[in-house]
């Protein structure tokens, strides 16, 4: 997930002012920021697990902590920042000003959609996804999915009921708990390496890695500040052998971990920009971070190198039979088809159309997992509603707009960087 949950706000690391570049300058959209981050800040002590991450000033966070607006007086505020940032003259703005504005309106309509849920409001589940991501999910019926399972029951070896039939045959490419940390160190390791041959990071960058238990997600970027994050691997399920280098490129490189160290570094302390040193979660941000994050695999390991990196590397630091890479890759692969399946079951779910046990019924034949896993997946839409969509549709834009660069590699990492380093808004992926 992205610098992705619960208790959030205990969890972030708080700077001192002295990592801005420079004061702020005393424009509309510096004094807009400021108050921005007052109310983001505020939010979070009204809603655990608002705020994902904060590095600004630390009289800030002292003053939201100690005084936090009511959720009434919150909802005035973020509609005063949108009127204001909706009053300015588009022509007096530099194209860096604008841009900045485009990204604050984003974020201030989606502080005005969450403190509206927060007074009780509701939204269906596409009205929802607009007002907080930015961008209103399309939703295919489940049965649009069907010719996806049908190829993969062709793929899958054995039997019988093909959720099962995938899930024992998933189970043969468990990381043995003793092996993981080896595993996804490795996984890690040449994440960063095929990044760093195209992004300059941060001299200081860094990050610890740490499993944990019991959380609705499986993994998480803790973004701490100074270039430094927590990333979090969730141990509760058995972990496979596709998912080191899918967790090493999300949480880590290219993703959350490069994406939060680039904006401090750009924009934060190279531009002075305030609101970047703080992150909502319910927020077009996190469309940006998640879609990049999953995006960011294919393009570090474009085309078979990822598999031939896990047979080389990680299948024999599991234990695991090389041999046998290709068969779990093709099923893997296919299987990923059905990402966005989970926000049709998510929509139904949340607004009653479906039950409960429907809807995990549904999340394990579409997702081909266990029931486990599927109550798993459950627990999190049941937390974070409408935040699906940002994993699938997420990638699906951040793809299409990256890969409009060419063909070349070179000219992909290129965009991509502008993507995680820049204040990127869902509109402007599909330019």
């Amino acid at each position: 997930m992205t610098s992705c949950l619960a208790g959030l706000a205990a969890a972030v690391a708080l700077l001192a002012t002295p990592a801005m570049a420079a004061p702020f300058e005393d424009s509309g959209l510096d004094a807009i920021a400021k108050d921005f981050v007052r109310l983001t800040l505020e939010a979070g002590e009204r809603e655990p697990g608002y705020v994902d991450a904060y590095y600004g000033p630390q009289d800030l966070a002292d003053a939201a902590k100690a005084a936090p607006r009511e959720i009434p007086a919150l909802r005035q505020e973020a509609d005063r920042l949108a009127a204001a940032l909706a009053a300015m003259d588009a022509k007096t703005l530099t194209p860096d000003e604008a841009r900045r504005r485009a990204f604050l309106q984003g974020q201030v309509k989606a502080a005005q959609t969450r403190l509206a849920m927060m007074a009780g409001e509701k939204f269906d589940f596409q009205t929802e996804a607009q007002g907080l991501f930015g961008v209103r999910p399309p939703l295919k019926p489940l049965s649009a999915y069907d010719p996806i399972l049908a190829k993969i029951d062709k793929l899958a070896p054995g039997k019988g009921e093909l959720g099962p039939r995938v899930d024992a045959f998933n189970a043969r490419y468990v990381i043995p708990a003793d092996r993981l940390k080896p595993v996804m160190e490795a996984a890690i390791a040449e994440c960063k390496a095929r990044t760093q041959a195209h992004i300059a990071l941060p001299k200081n960058e860094r990050f610890d890695l740490s499993f944990v238990t019991k959380k609705p997600w499986g993994g998480y970027n803790w973004y701490k500040g100074d270039a430094h994050s927590l990333i979090e691997v969730n141990t509760d399920l058995p972990i496979p052998i596709s998912r080191a280098v899918n967790l090493g490129c999300h949480e880590g490189y290219p993703g959350h971990h490069v994406l939060n160290a680039l904006l401090e570094e750009h924009l934060t302390k190279g531009k002075g920009w305030i609101e970047f040193s703080v992150y909502p979660l319910y927020s077009p941000q996190s469309l940006i971070a998640e879609g990049s994050a999953n995006y960011g695999v294919t393009l570090a390991f474009p085309g078979p190198e990822k598999l031939a990196f896990e047979r080389r590397v990680l299948y024999p630091l599991a234990g695991l039979d090389p041999a046998t890479a290709a068969a779990y890759d093709a099923v893997a692969t296919a299987t990923a088809d059905l990402a966005s399946a989970q926000n049709t079951i998510a929509a139904a779910y949340l607004s009653g159309k479906m039950d409960k046990e429907t809807a995990i019924a549904n999340l394990s034949k579409y997702g081909l997992s266990s029931r486990a896993k599927a109550e798993k997946s459950l627990s999190f839409i049941e937390g974070y509603r409408s935040y699906v969509i940002n994993y699938n549709l997420g990638q699906d834009m951040v793809r299409a707009h990256v890969e409009r660069a060419g063909p070349s590699q070179d000219a992909r990492w290129k965009r991509m960087e502008a993507v995680i380093s820049q204040p990127t808004t869902p509109a402007d992926l599909a330019k």
